[in-house]
């Protein structure tokens, strides 16, 4: 007979294996493994979501492990989007993604590049970073210098701008391993080659990189359905489907719906979900993108009021209000709009927590204030 585990078993496996019931003793790699990536469209959110679940840890030891110590690198991960990867996962993110079925191109047909094009703008890529870390401006050039004027042409619509025809093959370079980011220079962003920064780099083959994907999946988010895990990688739920009858997983029940977890992997802690979290922008997306079914993860008034990218605070694994922090100096400013009540010991517990969130940002704690967040969610 199939596994029965309720909602609240889930929450606190989830919280468990996201280092939010106890933060990790292990590096930023292990967290970032874990979690299967964090979501990095915006770095400091990333540092910020890392440096929460490792015991003691910062902002600088983030930057450090990306950046000097190479255990964590900048890449595309689910969805396409920028993600933090830990540095020997990104072998099976290449071969992945590489593998999961095309998307239709946004595009025009005068926009659109052929398929050869888009090839041979993918080997400009691989081959210009192979040399050296590159701005996207002098990524172009070098792009345009192996291909042609036609890779430079400003056709492709962007940000009340046109963009080079190159820029559209950048996102499917990142997924299949030919480029990923680099150190920041200044303010500018910079792309680097996975070869160079991670020594005898190779995607894996398609069928085992694909396997192993659905089990970093189920091991941060399952049990799990292929429905969410479609809604989180960003592929169709059919082929998702499939992926999964294909894989030796466990089918168990939530709340009597059935869902899957690695087979034998169906333990979940003795104790309930406890505990007041805060997430930063973009962690509590993904940590919904991923989850079940969002009307159990953000209950009642939660489900209305944290419609879009906002600040989280979580309360015994579910969603329960907002937060939103304000940098000046070396100081910051703190609010917390909760939902729900918040009796002495969870809101001694939130004090550590913002207490925690300036460690992390390596600044000292202006005030905590307990009110309404005025600032929309970030896009």
């Amino acid at each position: 007979m199939a596994v029965e585990m309720s909602f609240g078993q889930v929450c606190a496996r989830r919280l468990e294996r996201h280092a939010l019931s106890v933060p990790s003793g292990g590096g930023c790699a292990e967290v970032a493994a874990a979690v299967a990536g964090v979501h990095a469209q915006v770095m400091a959110a990333a540092e910020l979501g890392i440096g929460l679940r490792v015991d003691g840890a910062t902002r600088a030891d983030v930057r450090r492990a990306l950046w000097r110590d190479r255990t964590l690198v900048k890449a595309h991960g689910p969805r396409g989007t920028v993600h933090v990867l830990a540095a020997r996962d990104l072998p099976m993110w290449a071969g992945a993604l590489s593998a999961l079925p095309p998307a239709p191109s946004p595009h025009t047909g005068e926009v659109r590049m052929t398929a050869e094009q888009t090839e041979q703008v993918i080997a400009a890529i691989a081959a210009a970073v192979d040399e050296a870390d590159l701005t996207v401006g002098e990524l172009g050039e070098a792009v345009v210098e192996r291909t042609g004027p036609w890779a430079g042409e400003r056709v492709m619509p962007a940000f009340q701008t046109l963009w080079p025809r190159w820029r559209q093959a950048l996102g499917t370079a990142g997924t299949r391993g030919a480029v990923c980011f680099g150190p920041p220079r200044g303010r500018n962003v910079t792309y680097s080659s996975p070869r160079r920064l991670i020594p005898g780099f190779r995607p894996d083959a398609a069928s085992t990189a694909l396997a192993g994907l659905v089990r970093r999946y189920l091991h941060a988010y399952g049990p799990g359905t292929p429905e969410r895990f479609a809604h989180w990688l960003g592929v169709p739920a059919r082929w998702a489907a499939e992926l999964f009858a294909a894989q030796d997983l466990e089918r168990v029940l939530v709340q009597g719906a059935p869902a899957w977890t690695a087979r034998g992997d169906t333990a979940a802690p003795p104790d309930p979900p406890r505990g007041v979290r805060l997430l930063p922008y973009f962690d509590g997306y993904a940590y919904r993108v991923g989850n079940q079914p969002p009307e159990l993860l953000y209950p009642g008034r939660a489900g209305e009021r944290l419609r879009g990218n906002f600040q989280v605070l979580l309360v015994d694994g579910v969603a329960a209000g907002l937060w939103h922090q304000r940098r000046s100096g070396r100081r910051v400013d703190v609010t917390v709009e909760p939902l729900v009540t918040l009796d002495r010991a969870r809101r001694a517990e939130l004090d550590e927590q913002v207490e925690r969130v300036a460690h992390v940002l390596e600044a000292s704690l202006a005030s905590l204030t307990i009110g309404p967040v005025t600032v929309g969610g970030h896009a």
